[in-house]
């Protein structure tokens, strides 16, 4: 049975992943709560990925790095420790995890690591300074590691955008902001964590053997189409 390490399991996208692979993998959570959910196939560590030292695991296929912001201000109003927080939790975590479990993941048959992006690092949009940079940092490291440990480790992103969890409950606090939402998007709808994880599920399996270094965009159609 494949074993999962996801950083991050416990909430939003995190948890809609861990629930959708339970059944058919080993699950190993790092994060700083508790996951509401248990299962034999469950591990939990509890662990905050910028201070503590991360476990020690004998065996590790898949990375699935899912800890994120959004923190939607003017440029005017960001301060330089927004910068540098955005950066620690979305990137700098990122790459504290991938560089203790890349030995691991070298050893494994198949391995992969998956991370996330944003819409927002393809299209310009107000407010989102911080977040698009963080995350095109992202989309740069996934590229780089991709060719550097190719054809062993296979490392793919992908950039949904707005996903009806607790992160983005600002954006969706009321029936009028979910309606103004949807009609943003060419597809009139935007994501459930659900649909991220069955992605997710996709891009860790042999179905995507063939796929690396790749940005995949779940957009509803905002970064593609005219609406």
């Amino acid at each position: 049975m494949k074993t999962v390490l996801i950083i991050g399991g416990s909430k939003g996208i995190g948890k809609a992943i861990s629930n959708l692979l339970l059944d058919t993998c080993n699950i190993i959570n790092i994060s700083r709560s508790q996951p509401e959910f248990t299962h034999q196939n469950l591990t939990h560590y509890n662990c905050n990925i910028l201070t503590d030292e991360l476990p020690n695991l004998e065996k590790v296929d898949t990375l699935i790095y899912c800890p994120g912001s959004i923190n939607l201000k003017p440029f005017e109003r960001l301060k330089i420790e927004d910068f540098k927080s955005d950066y620690e939790i979305n990137f700098i975590g990122a790459v504290k995890a991938i560089q203790k479990y890349m030995p691991n993941l070298k050893e494994a048959e198949n391995s992969s690591i998956l991370l996330f992006s944003t819409v927002a690092s393809k299209l310009g949009m107000p407010f989102h300074t911080s977040v698009a940079s963080v995350k095109s940092a992202i989309e740069g490291l996934v590229k780089s590691l991709a060719a550097e440990y190719a054809p062993k480790v296979r490392v793919n992103a992908i950039a949904p955008t707005v996903t009806d969890t607790t992160l983005a409950a600002k954006l969706l606090r009321n029936d009028r902001q979910k309606e103004q939402m949807i009609e943003r998007h060419p597809l009139k709808k935007y994501l459930s964590p659900n649909e991220v994880a069955a992605m997710a599920e996709f891009l860790i399996s042999e179905k995507s053997a063939s796929m690396s270094g790749q940005i995949f965009e779940m957009d509803c159609g905002i970064t593609t189409f005219k609406n």
